[in-house]
């Protein structure tokens, strides 16, 4: 299914808004039928998306709150990768961070873009296992300042319910359990 066309280069960009976490372009391109038009283009830094796996097989989920849709949502947890940062160790910080314990082992499943009609970013999929508590000469990693976490283990089963009830609505998370099914 790979296609072989290359890229088409932007003749202008024009950078919009720089924020802390992604910046909005408009660039000029022309199309390869030769159709010239502007583009809104938001550049992300990319993501990390962490599936914990407790040792019972329950999965542990975080709740927080995001403004852009006025609601608290239970999701998987979630970061963007700082400059230069691997997704691995991006991976793992996000882990300590978001749910308080460290993975033992990192299975990377996929890599996937959410909305690549408009937005560059590639969210990377982690499969966080051998989780433990952080021990005395491991640093601390708090929750970033922006953030208001709770964090609970469910079952798949009661991830599945709440996915049927509308209590979980967050994508990341629905593909992230479409891709914990084809990895088991």
């Amino acid at each position: 299914m790979g296609d072989q066309r290359t890229s088409i280069i932007p003749t202008s960009i024009r950078r919009i808004f720089e924020g802390r976490v992604f910046t909005l372009a408009v660039e000029h391109i022309t199309l390869p039928k030769g159709h010239a038009l502007d583009m809104e283009v938001i550049r992300h830094p990319g993501s990390v998306v962490l599936i914990p796996r407790l040792d019972d097989g329950r999965l542990m989920l975080v709740r927080q709150y995001r403004h852009a849709i006025g609601k608290w949502v239970w999701e998987l947890p979630a970061g963007t990768l700082k400059k230069d940062e691997a997704p691995e160790a991006a991976a793992a910080r996000e882990c300590q961070e978001e749910i308080g314990l460290i993975p033992g082992q990192l299975t990377r499943l996929q890599s996937l873009f959410p909305t690549p009609g408009y937005c560059d970013e590639e969210m990377h999929y982690f499969l966080a296992t051998a989780l433990r508590a952080p021990g005395p000469t491991d640093p601390i990693l708090p929750p970033d300042e922006d953030e208001d976490i709770e964090t609970r283990a469910f079952t798949l089963a009661e991830i599945h319910a709440a996915m049927a009830s509308g209590d979980v609505v967050d994508m990341k998370t629905v593909a992230g359990l479409v891709l914990l099914g084809t990895h088991g």
